[in-house]
């Protein structure tokens, strides 16, 4: 968690359309990160993608009980320069297959993330 919030510009915002749920700046986007996104035995599989010419990635959700990987959005990053300043999470699956991204996947083999 800590590489990513120092890739955070220091008034990077990190929204979630069409929810209200907004946070500005590294320390409160790193604290929603590692509090809410990764709580539990959650396991994330992000597959790169581009949307608008910014990069992307389909997130997907391991099933702990099936080598299954289910879509759980899409993650739009914002860039200026080497630095993030914006990180868009769209929770709605069925736009998945506009960027190239499969519904599900099947597990990837240990060791790969």
């Amino acid at each position: 968690m800590a590489a990513i919030v120092a890739m955070l510009t220091d008034d990077a915002w990190l929204t979630m359309p069409p929810m209200p749920l907004e946070y500005q700046g590294p320390e409160a986007i790193g604290h929603f990160l590692s509090t809410v996104a990764v709580r539990g035995c959650r396991r994330y599989v992000l597959v790169p993608t581009r949307a608008n010419g910014q990069p992307a990635f389909g997130c997907y959700l391991r099933d702990p009980r099936t080598p299954i990987l289910h879509a759980y959005g899409l993650l739009v990053l914002t860039l200026a320069g080497d630095r993030i300043s914006a990180l868009t999470r769209f929770h709605d699956n069925s736009c998945l297959p506009r960027f190239g991204l499969p519904r599900s996947l099947r597990g990837l083999p240990s060791g790969e993330r």
